[in-house]
């Protein structure tokens, strides 16, 4: 129906935007109105996802015009964008986890080793031929994945600590280390985080088919192809993630305990 009153893609997608964007909005009114009424955790959902929205088709824009300058540049230039793109992650991340000290540099180093490390593993291994057109669009995927799986990693474990303060203590106060003592709570926000890429590697085909395959098939690539690269980059969202998530298991309890292995956290 939009097709018959915005004749140019520049507009219909506009309008398309515009229309997904007031249907959010609304829903995320009716939830804030919902959840007011019981209690104040639904306060600042509306302009929460009013500027989330602003900021994503400002952002997305922007990334579109500076791909279309990038294709016509050197290769090379990719890998600047793609480091930009995890500092913007890590940036993203710090606000999640403000409590834990220097968080923002911990958050850098993960992303560095988890989306890092496989993205140039995989270019050197020649799973990602290292052109802009394949490597920015599957380098960005792996990066905003594990970006959201660190994430939950970080806010469950935030939430298991400050829930569980006194357990921590108390096991301090009997000798235990600082690192044995938020063990079991590193290992459920470890569990929790991968919840999202295994369910994705378990729905694969069946409960959805992910928009890389749907977009190769239609430039003409085969579909049994096409099929198997989305498997690849599924399987490399995971194993970014995953292992980002594993290397804050080593990194987190330093940062939330003093010399002293005191607890710095507080519910």
């Amino acid at each position: 129906m939009l097709s018959h009153f915005f004749r140019s893609q520049l507009t219909l997608g506009l309008a398309q935007a515009a229309i997904v964007a007031v249907v959010a909005l609304v829903i995320a009114a009716l939830a804030e109105r919902r959840l007011r009424q019981t209690s104040a955790a639904g306060k600042g959902i509306l302009a929460e996802l009013a500027l989330a929205l602003v900021r994503g088709i400002v952002q997305i824009l922007a990334v579109g015009f500076l791909i279309v300058l990038l294709l016509r540049g050197p290769e090379w230039t990719a890998w600047p964008l793609l480091a930009i793109m995890m500092l913007a992650a890590a940036g993203v991340l710090r606000k999640r986890a403000s409590r834990i000290p220097r968080a923002f540099s911990m958050i850098v180093f993960c992303l560095l080793m988890g989306a890092g490390g496989v993205i140039v593993l995989m270019t050197g291994l020649g799973v990602i031929r290292l052109q802009i057109v394949m490597l920015i669009p599957v380098g960005s995927m792996v990066i905003a994945n594990t970006m959201n799986m660190q994430a939950l990693f970080l806010e469950r474990f935030l939430a298991e600590v400050t829930s569980h303060t006194g357990e921590i203590e108390s096991a301090l106060a009997l000798g235990a280390s600082s690192h044995t003592a938020v063990t079991p709570y590193l290992n459920t926000a470890f569990r929790a985080s991968l919840i999202p890429a295994t369910n994705n590697l378990r729905s694969l085909g069946i409960v959805w088919i992910p928009g890389l395959m749907a977009g190769m098939v239609l430039s003409g690539s085969s579909p049994l192809y096409a099929a198997l690269y989305q498997f690849v980059v599924l399987g490399m969202i995971f194993t970014a993630g995953s292992f980002a998530c594993l290397v804050a298991t080593y990194l987190v309890p330093h940062r939330i305990f003093t010399a002293q292995e005191q607890l710095l956290l507080r519910g």
